[in-house]
């Protein structure tokens, strides 16, 4: 039965990592901005290969994996389109009239969300830290500092393409767009620990047979 599980979970990712892959082909086709088209999907690419070196001797919970497809999902449909042409942004934009398309709201969000998850995995299987105050403080932590990285980057890149950038950026004419961005990674991070962490750790348990929750 344990075998059995194992091939199907096995099979899950496979099926996971497939998909990741057709949709960066399909985004490849005829993105509206080619350059930013690399710059959103960076991460993915090279996320990929270090998912498969790192498999074999140190596998992720199937949540993790689950949420790092979805992470993948949502950067590489905002590289095809640029964030602000999203077609879901602009239909949510229209729904609730609202003055700008959001996609690059649940973006950030996400950068908090789903990292949260990865930080958390690596520093209860890979550091001292036990489940607690301390680790939720970390975490959240590392996914603000992500978020503020990720900013100079975009900053970086503003500096070097001047408007060629306006597309990666996204601000989409919003003087608080960098601070929105950052407060929303820190929200996502939040909610990430609040409603995923007993999902989490009995995750973390069926994979090493490790009790993690205290």
């Amino acid at each position: 039965m344990i075998k059995q599980n194992m091939v199907s979970t096995k099979k899950e990712h496979w099926i996971l990592l497939g998909g990741v892959v057709l949709a960066l082909i399909v985004s490849a086709y005829k993105p509206f901005d080619g350059p930013t088209w690399a710059l959103e999907i960076f991460p993915v690419v090279l996320g990929i290969p270090l998912l498969i070196y790192t498999y074999p001797k140190f596998r992720l919970t199937d949540l993790l994996y689950r949420l790092l497809f979805i992470h993948a999902l949502i950067l590489i449909i905002g590289g095809h389109y640029t964030y602000a042409r999203v077609p879901l942004g602009f239909w949510i934009q229209d729904l609730f009239h609202l003055a700008r398309n959001h996609y690059d709201r649940l973006g950030h969000l996400a950068q908090g969300f789903i990292p949260a998850i990865l930080a958390r995995e690596i520093l209860l299987r890979r550091t001292p830290l036990k489940n607690g105050g301390w680790l939720f403080f970390i975490v959240v932590s590392i996914c603000l500092a992500f978020s503020a990285f990720y900013e100079f980057i975009e900053w970086g890149t503003a500096l070097v393409a001047g408007e060629g950038a306006t597309d990666f950026l996204g601000t989409q004419g919003d003087p608080w767009d960098t601070q929105w961005d950052m407060f929303l990674a820190f929200v996502g991070s939040l909610i990430s620990l609040t409603i995923l962490t007993p999902r989490h750790d009995k995750e973390l348990t069926a994979l090493l047979g490790k009790p993690w929750a205290e």
